[in-house]
């Protein structure tokens, strides 16, 4: 009989070495450790569920034992498809421990959206939320491949009171976790092969460049279809902190869940900061625990006055579902508020601001964003081509702007890619034209981000019709709803606007900046989805 397994002692993060990185090498590892040193301590807190992290250890052996009787292999894809509940964590701790490979899937997905991800992974299964079934198991049906659909629930029943002893599977850091899709520069969402390595160390380094705490309580409101509340939950493993999991963003809501919680760590970006900038003022606004606010794409203008409202420090932070954590400023760092700088590259990554021949540019110049090192993803699945465009010269390319700061920072300067950021979501401009294309009255599509105040950015397409059809309101109207039923509600067009035809380039491309009017205000003469008429 093998002598039981004994629980660390030495630190988990130690904010003085982060040169010498995780100490864990799979995430499978990191759960049974953490298991070990923290046993009863809260792991996750969802609603009014809570799992320690030795169920969070015994759950997920189960969950992995089960998804292996089905018939899942080392290598296959494992489709996730849940609200924000306890479950989204197990399954992809349970995928990791069956040696599987997640994907996760935005529950706003409609069924083009879907069947992409589908199809392009190739998965094997769908683990879906009750309300996520009808849909998974409609499109799972059409994709050419067999695609089984569960409920949690449904594939512990499957699995029913066999004995469990864990998978045992052997895994390495090198080992791909997860399929995690990206709207790129061009084309369908990508999908990132993402290592067990690249979570530890985004993870790690963000513990500790935020100076993660024993006492600290994380709170995360974001969808866990995206990377960050998974790094969250990893951080929260290796700190032996709790995970507290809203449904979902709400703006009206989120202060008072950071009291009830005391909640003291968090991230928001795209227009979060700008929505809860703009709920009435309160007296109670500092009447909270919250000590670091991690953002990306802080106000500039606005940085003094979060700070000054809630009373906790807001700090940059800068990375990409295909590189991590690339660059992140210190919680002390007060001198920078209301700079733009996004801070300092952690241990293992270099970033610099270079030309079109990748060679830095001066401080206070403009150039591309590179970068290297790790965390980095291991490439875009099914992909060489965008994957060798991406790393091109030995450096990932960003798409993104950046001005070189003397000091060694950087400040965001604008983007390359064709791509439109609306809040937080990123929306491949080619994806939502192919659908555009595909109404019967359209002829030619082109989706363009312009100015908003609230979302960064709204997309607003230019719509070619065929002959015979009419630029009317009843025609924007079933463009719209065309879309609505294919793509996930952050891609519909904002605004439509009918044009003869388009500006092109001697390479047939739509030239899509001389569509956009300098200095006007581009909803004029377009129809507004909101407001179902013409702006």
């Amino acid at each position: 009989m093998e002598p039981a397994p004994q629980a660390p002692t030495q630190p988990v993060i130690d904010a003085r070495r982060p040169e010498a990185g995780p100490r864990w090498e799979t995430i499978g590892e990191l759960i049974k450790d953490a298991a070990l040193l923290h046993g009863d301590k809260e792991f996750l807190r969802c609603g009014d569920k809570t799992l320690s992290f030795s169920e969070t250890d015994t759950r997920t052996d189960r969950l992995a034992q089960a998804l292996i009787a089905q018939g899942v292999k080392p290598g296959d894809r494992v489709a996730v498809m849940m609200d924000n509940v306890a479950d989204w964590p197990l399954s992809w701790f349970a995928a990791i421990k069956a040696g599987a490979i997640t994907v996760p899937v935005n529950t706003r997905f409609g069924a083009t959206d879907l069947a992409h991800v589908l199809k392009d992974s190739q998965a094997v299964r769908v683990l879906a939320s009750p309300g996520c079934v009808p849909l998974a198991r409609d499109v799972s049906g059409s994709i050419g491949h067999p695609c089984a659909v569960r409920t949690l629930r449904e594939l512990e029943a499957d699995f029913g009171d066999r004995p469990v002893d864990g998978p045992g599977l052997s895994a390495h850091a090198d080992d791909t976790v997860n399929f995690q899709y990206t709207s790129g520069t061009t084309g369908f969402p990508k999908a990132c092969m993402l290592s067990h390595d690249y979570w530890l160390r985004t993870a790690w380094m963000i513990a500790v460049h935020s100076g993660l705490r024993p006492d600290d309580v994380v709170l995360t409101a974001q969808a866990f279809s995206y990377m960050d509340p998974q790094w969250k939950a990893v951080m929260c493993l290796m700190g032996g902190v709790p995970l507290v999991v809203l449904p979902r963003f709400s703006a009206s809501g989120f202060w008072h869940s950071v009291r009830q919680h005391r909640a003291t760590l968090t991230y928001v970006l795209g227009s979060m900061p700008m929505l809860l900038y703009k709920q009435p003022p309160h007296s109670g606004d500092r009447d909270h625990a919250m000590r670091l606010v991690l953002c990306s794409g802080i106000p500039r203008d606005l940085h003094h006055a979060f700070e000054d409202r809630w009373g906790a420090a807001w700090r940059e932070v800068y990375g990409s579902t295909e590189s991590g954590l690339d660059l992140i400023m210190p919680p002390g760092e007060e001198a920078t508020v209301g700079s733009g700088a996004m801070g300092y590259p952690p241990s293992g990554k270099e970033v610099i601001v270079a030309d079109e021949r990748q060679r830095p540019v001066q401080p206070g110049q403009i150039g591309e964003i590179l970068v290297r090192g790790r965390p980095m993803m291991k490439g875009y699945w099914n992909n060489p081509d965008s994957t060798e465009r991406a790393f091109r010269g030995g450096w990932y390319h960003t798409g993104d702007l950046g001005r070189a700061e003397a000091a060694g920072s950087v400040v965001h300067a604008g983007r390359l890619k064709d791509m439109i950021r609306r809040g937080g979501e990123n929306i491949a401009a080619a994806e939502v034209e192919s659908v555009l294309e595909a109404h019967p009255a359209v002829l030619a599509a082109a989706l363009a981000g312009i100015p908003d105040e609230l979302f960064g950015e709204l997309p607003k397409a230019f719509l070619q019709l065929r002959p015979g059809y009419r630029p009317t309101t009843a025609t924007a109207r079933s463009v719209l709803a065309h879309t609505r039923r294919h793509l996930a509600k952050f891609k519909v067009p904002a605004y439509v606007e009918f044009v003869d035809s388009f500006p092109m380039t001697p390479s047939a491309r739509i030239q899509k900046r001389q569509l956009l009017r300098p200095g006007d205000d581009q909803r004029t003469g377009a129809f507004d989805a909101a407001a179902d008429a013409w702006a």
